[in-house]
This record gives C-alpha cells, sequence and structure tokens, in this order.
C-alpha cells in the first residue's frame, strides 16, 4: 500500500485532543472515547505479533495491569496485524509463558488507527507502528508522548512513574524534578508577581535553592 506524505506526517501534539476512533481489537469492536469512559488511558502500539521485543513488551504491560489499574488507567495496543494474527499471538504467549494479554489490541490492517496518531515513520518503516506510547487524561487530552524505534524496548518502570507524575502534578498543582518518584518531594510553582516573590523569599517553611526553585513534602 502506497501511502500519503500528509497521511503519515500527522503527529499528535502533547494538549491536543486525542483523535478518537472506530476499531476492531481482541475485546471485540469499540470506540475509543466509549472505551476511556472518563479515565486515563495509555495507548501504546508495536510493530508486529509473534516477534521477540513486542512479547517482553506486551508482557510487561499485562503482569503490571494492576499498578496502572490502580492508577486509574485502562490499557489499550495496537499493531498493524489481523485480528486473527492477534487472537493467536495472545495464546500463543499464554501458553508459553503464562501470561495473558487480557487488554484491548486494535487490529489496524488499514492503517486508519496508526496514521491518526503518527504512528507511522518511514524512515523506520512504511507498514509497521514504531513503538509509540499516548497518556490520555480523563478529558481525552494527550499529555505525553513517548516514541521508540522498532529495535529498542521501553522502560516500564518509567512508564508507570510519568503517569502517576502526571496524576499527582495535576491533583496537587505542582511540578515534579528530575528522577521524581512517589515519596519524594515536588516543586512549588514559582511567583508570578513581585508580592509572591517577597513571600517567597520570607518563607522558611520550605527547601528553598532561591525564590525560583523552592521544593517542599506532599502531605
Amino acid at each position: 500500500m502506497e501511502l500519503q506524505e500528509n497521511e503519515i506526517s500527522i503527529m499528535p501534539r502533547i494538549g491536543d485532543d486525542a483523535p478518537d476512533f472506530d476499531a476492531m481489537t481482541t475485546h471485540g469492536k469499540l470506540n475509543f472515547s466509549e472505551f476511556a469512559d472518563g479515565k486515563w488511558v495509555v495507548l501504546f502500539s508495536h510493530p508486529a505479533d509473534f516477534t521477540p521485543v513486542c512479547t517482553t513488551e506486551l508482557s510487561g504491560f499485562a503482569q503490571r495491569k494492576d499498578e496502572f489499574e490502580a492508577l486509574n488507567t485502562k490499557l489499550i495496543g495496537l499493531s498493524i496485524d489481523s485480528i486473527h494474527s492477534h487472537l493467536a499471538w495472545v495464546n500463543n504467549v499464554k501458553e508459553k509463558t503464562n501470561v495473558y494479554l487480557d487488554f484491548p489490541i486494535i487490529a489496524d490492517i488499514d492503517m486508519k488507527v496508526a496514521k491518526l496518531y503518527g504512528m507511522l515513520q518511514p524512515n523506520e518503516s512504511e507498514t509497521a507502528a514504531v513503538r509509540a506510547v499516548f497518556f490520555i487524561d480523563p478529558y481525552m487530552k494527550i499529555r505525553l508522548i513517548m516514541y521508540y524505534p522498532l529495535n529498542v524496548g521501553r522502560n516500564m518502570d518509567e512508564i508507570l512513574r510519568v503517569l502517576d507524575a502526571l496524576q499527582v502534578s495535576d491533583k496537587n498543582k505542582v511540578a515534579l524534578p528530575l528522577n521524581w518518584k512517589r515519596g519524594d518531594k515536588v516543586i512549588v510553582p514559582p511567583p508570578k508577581t513581585l508580592e509572591e516573590m517577597e513571600e517567597r523569599i520570607a518563607d522558611s517553611a520550605h527547601e528553598k535553592i532561591d525564590f525560583y526553585l523552592v521544593k517542599k513534602e506532599l502531605v
């Protein structure tokens, strides 16, 4: 299938509305926004079924599904394979490793969803999706995007860490420093007026590097 340039160059950005779609999955036909149902969603693509790196990755998502659910998050995968390939692969992984890929996997054989989300990157492949991860909030906004090449697997700890960070930041109106993980101090937003700056300079309750860099414990 020859892809037109404008079809493969679409790259949704952070802050964009997550493109909605209807698709056939291992859970049957679904509408994406209805599937999300007001929860966070991690939408991720893999290049192909029955391949080694993809098997380790999707197994990793399945093995840590409870951690995603604890963060009010649904998982949904995608590759440019048929539903029959997906079902056979899920069954094979379960038989060989006892890991059940029980979240929906989109059968994107027509590449419709991959094109919507910029998962087809021609310098990598025009027929296989790169390893993309989209973090979508309950308002269907794209909040964070990760892209990996075909030959490098993702880091599940980092995926869970940034998901947690997004939710903590939203809830507490704070920023998160380098290598932040739950339990670490957070960054207080910098002052926006002279009055706020003076208050910040006089503040002795928090860890203050300078008026623009202040950390605090979350309670």
